[in-house]
């Protein structure tokens, strides 16, 4: 029984080499895993972590250059002003992407200038003097334009645009 009461060995003082390895791997892990998860919240591409199973790609549309026709033959018209008689002189060029319409515009011009001018004669004074104005009937212009086009069966314009400006 003296054997007994004897003290039991100390346990060896494991090292600490073992915790600071794994302090060091989690403070790695916890680093690794707050990158990741900030590329893909700011839309990273990281191979395997697109949250889709199908990958998307953006489809790139191919630059289309404008082509421009010239009206050489002013519009002239008499516009709305209050109780005097008001002229409207205006120089335009149509501008479209596809060659079609560019080529129906030239083709059905007679309609096109009867049509411009008849939104042109709508157009009041005051308003034709503003940027803001001038952008409106450049706006009523085209959708009139693309009327007479559409109605012949034809491609849309993309923009009317001013050449020369002159209300008096």
């Amino acid at each position: 029984m003296a054997e007994d009461n004897a003290p039991a060995p100390a346990p060896k003082k494991k090292g600490k080499l073992k915790l600071i390895l794994i302090l060091t791997l989690l403070v790695v892990l916890a680093i690794g895993l707050s990158v990741v998860g900030t590329l893909w919240f700011m839309g990273a591409d990281i191979p395997g972590l697109s949250g889709g199973d199908t990958p998307t790609e953006e489809v790139e549309e191919a630059f289309v250059p404008s082509g421009y026709t010239v009206l050489e033959k002013a519009l002239v018209t008499t516009v709305q002003a209050e109780g005097r008689q008001r002229y409207a002189q205006v120089y335009l060029a149509l501008e479209a992407k596809d060659q079609a319409a560019l080529d129906a515009a030239k083709l059905h011009m007679p309609l096109l200038r009867s049509q411009l001018i008849g939104v042109l004669a709508g157009s009041d004074f005051m308003a034709l003097q503003t940027p803001d104005g001038r952008k409106a009937l450049a706006d009523q212009m085209l959708v009139a334009a693309n009327g007479v086009l559409e109605q012949e069966g034809e491609p849309p314009l993309s923009r009317v645009l001013f050449r020369n400006f002159v209300v008096q």
